[in-house]
């Protein structure tokens, strides 16, 4: 079994997480239960921050929140010296609440409302990506009418798709994010936003897939993005200070995954952008990346207590937690897939092979397929690896199920960093009809 982080067996042979005895967590704090590595969490930003250093380039590593965002995680993506991503009023309110500096702060999104985006320039944040026209139109009234000058970055599609070890070179007209490189879209925005007295240009950014597990996909897109920079600067005199090349970069979920070091994707990079603007005589602009499951994914493992089983003579054992699509939803949305062990005996031999089912009231609630076990009892508990990135963060209430706790665990210490919903949490908001 390969264990991620600081994860390991300790004297009682129990699972451990940050020297915390993951079964004696459960006891404390109930289950499900998201349990997060911090020690992990910093040595991977570490690793991007160190790969930009170590070749003296300027860039901003920038957390994409949309994976996991709480008070606590963006405190620690403050700790470590990360910007910060996010997408909605939600993410952007949570980032104000954790006091993170605003400078570092960069709001994505493809239909922003004028509420959110009055709420970012009130706070003064870092930078704006605009992502549309009609957009471009919103923020310029706004910026007119609040007397503010707004940083922005312009999202562009450079025809670039990857996913895994696959990338796909395409026109990528028919996407809901960004100006299109090839249609000459992304140069009619540009000049828009050029003649605006209320905008500061900074560059450009673009978003090419996810769980990407080589660097092909990024050079190329950095190839067609800085061919259009050489060009733009020659036309409109636009030199970009800054190219956002996205996030993406692929974790080891199961056995089949090989991801590649967070060093080897920045090394790669900069050598490109550096090649590519020295080729065009451009000056190297600022290199931003934007990790959030390569940031949280293998940090976090959720805890399940095993309930009910059945057996389907010579068809599978299916074996229920008390958890399921409720607290992760991804095997569910596009069959993703995880590997797990019994914490409280996580060396054993297998001895069956069971299909880890949910407790939600749909078929389709269903974990892991085909997962070898020891003989499993009742109240065992089973952690699930790499689940810190967006397991919590789609979290929901279907058969009004409470979301799980968070628990943040270092260096022997177990934190409470979300509680545990109650039922009276799930009927808050609720009114009578009479």
């Amino acid at each position: 079994m390969y264990f991620y982080g600081t994860t390991g067996v300790n004297k009682n042979g129990n699972l451990e997480i940050g020297g915390v005895d993951a079964v004696s967590v459960t006891r404390e704090f109930g289950t499900p239960l998201y349990v997060y590595d911090v020690a992990l969490i910093r040595e991977r930003a570490r690793g991007f921050k160190r790969a930009f250093n170590e070749q003296n380039i300027n860039a901003q590593v920038a957390y994409a929140s949309k994976a996991f965002s709480t008070i606590a995680m963006i405190q620690l993506a403050d700790e470590e010296g990360l910007s910060l991503d996010v997408v909605s009023g939600g993410e952007l309110y949570t980032a104000l609440a954790a006091g993170f500096p605003v400078e570092r702060i960069h709001f994505h999104g493809n239909n922003k409302s004028r509420q959110e985006l009055e709420m970012a320039l009130d706070h003064g944040i870092g930078c704006i990506v605009i992502d549309n026209f009609s957009e471009i139109e919103l923020l310029k009234i706004i910026c007119f009418e609040k007397n503010v000058k707004v940083s922005i970055l312009l999202r562009v599609t450079p025809g670039i798709e990857a996913h895994t070890h696959d990338y796909i070179l395409t026109g990528q007209e028919d996407s809901k994010f960004g100006f299109d490189l090839q249609n000459g879209q992304a140069e009619e925005a540009l000049k828009m936003v050029l003649q605006s007295e209320n905008f500061e240009v900074l560059g450009l950014h673009c978003h090419i897939g996810s769980q990407i597990f080589e660097t092909t996909g990024f050079l190329l897109a950095a190839k067609k993005i800085v061919e259009k920079m050489a060009d733009w600067n020659k036309e409109l005199s636009f030199e970009a200070k800054v190219l956002n090349l996205g996030g993406g970069f692929g974790i080891r979920y199961t056995k089949e995954d090989e991801p590649i070091p967070p060093s080897q994707y920045v090394s790669e990079i900069i050598s490109e952008v550096k090649s590519l603007t020295l080729r065009h005589s451009l000056n190297m602009p600022e290199i931003w990346i934007e990790p959030g499951r390569s940031l949280v994914g293998d940090a976090g493992i959720t805890l399940y207590k095993v309930g009910s089983s059945k057996d389907v003579p010579g068809v599978r054992k299916y074996l229920a937690v008390d958890g399921g699509m409720s607290d992760n939803i991804r095997p569910a949305l596009y069959q993703a897939k995880y590997e797990a062990v019994l914490a409280n005996k996580p060396l054993a031999n297998p001895k069956e092979t069971v299909s880890i089912a949910g407790k939600c009231c749909e078929s389709g609630d269903m974990l892991i397929w085909d997962l070898p076990l020891p003989e499993v009892g009742v109240e065992d508990i089973l952690a699930v690896f790499c689940t810190g990135a967006y397991g919590y963060s789609m979290s929901n209430n279907y058969n009004r199920i409470p979301r799980p706790a968070v628990v943040f665990v270092e260096n022997g210490k177990a934190a409470l960093v979300v509680k545990r919903e109650s039922y009276e949490d799930l009927t808050r908001h609720d009114l009578p009809f009479k």
